[in-house]
């Protein structure tokens, strides 16, 4: 019986696939070989997530693998017109991050409220300085992206006690739609970006957005860079349209050291992190290793991205 092949474009620490040790021939691919490799491929793992090399890959020429995974949330960094238009069944790791991206919004949000970054600027000055924080309790907050990823971001600031609207592509019941957004943001003192990058959520959040919400308001991106338009978000607290903001994903990564976003006033920089928690890489490979042997017993696949819309649809 031959084996099939399961490429996988390499990140270190690599997955841990001894489950299918015997069931499967790997071969491994960085970005200089993934396009020689590819054509001998059945499935194709993006256990490098972070790269670009697929879309770069695709287009070639020879056969392609029948399915392809990645490792990752987000799929923008693989989708192009070749792979989107062909039978190749796409998966994500939806469900690994969900929990883990909520905690870290919430945290956020907690912080912020709390003025926990001038707590630290002041101790590491030695001065002490009594000032007032704000309540979360009782505040409003609208969560962008109604996937598994809102989903938890919403639940755990309800659990703060957070009044929260959730807006998505379409409304449908407990979900907001486009037509809705200007006015959630409008009230809302928290704004949570967790959208995939679509055509339509590119730059979203621009100096009009920015222009809608509460001079009182903060904003928290744990979606895509892409999502915001940076060069407004800096405008907006610079000239204090809005309170404060945080972002864990940019434009551009990593975030070079001489990028103008790290001394925005008002602005927390972390380094895309908000899903990462000790063992998420195992996550990852177990989930990996689940879907591949549903994959070779024929059965169907759960977490298959729609490849037009950039993300899995909600049932």
């Amino acid at each position: 019986m031959t084996l099939p092949t399961l490429l996988v474009l390499d990140a270190e620490p690599p997955p841990r696939l001894g489950r299918l040790t015997g069931r499967v021939r790997i071969v491994h691919a960085d970005e200089s070989t993934l396009a020689e490799r590819l054509p001998d491929a059945d499935v194709l793992l993006v256990w490098d997530f972070r790269s670009r090399a697929v879309r770069r890959a695709w287009p070639g020429g020879g056969p392609r693998p029948r399915w392809v995974h990645t490792a990752s949330a987000g799929v923008d960094h693989l989708m192009c017109p070749e792979l989107a238009d062909s039978d190749t069944v796409v998966t994500n790791a939806r469900g690994v991050f969900d929990r883990p991206i909520a905690e870290y919004v919430a945290a956020l949000v907690l912080a912020m409220a709390k003025d926990l970054p001038r707590t630290l600027e002041l101790q590491r000055e030695r001065t002490w300085r009594h000032r007032e924080s704000l309540r979360v309790a009782g505040t409003r907050a609208c969560v962008v992206g109604s996937g598994p990823i809102g989903r938890a971001i919403a639940g755990t600031l309800k659990a703060l006690g957070v009044t929260t609207a959730l807006a998505g592509r379409a409304a449908r019941p407990g979900v907001h739609g486009p037509e809705d957004l200007d006015r959630l943001l409008a009230r809302a003192d928290w704004v949570v970006a967790a959208a995939p990058l679509t055509d339509d959520t590119r730059g979203m959040f621009d100096a009009r957005r920015f222009g809608v919400m509460q001079p009182s308001a903060r904003f928290v991106n744990v979606g895509r860079g892409q999502l915001v338009v940076e060069t407004d978000l800096a405008k907006a607290l610079s000239e204090r349209w809005i309170a404060g903001a945080a972002l864990d994903v940019f434009e551009h990564e990593p975030l070079g050291p001489d990028s103008p976003l790290w001394e925005v006033p008002g602005l927390i920089v972390s380094p895309h992190m908000s899903g990462d928690t000790v063992g998420w890489r195992d996550e990852l490979g177990v989930q990996f290793v689940e879907l591949f042997e549903r994959w070779a017993a024929g059965e169907p696949l759960p977490n298959v991205v729609d490849k037009k819309r950039g993300y899995v649809p909600g049932h």
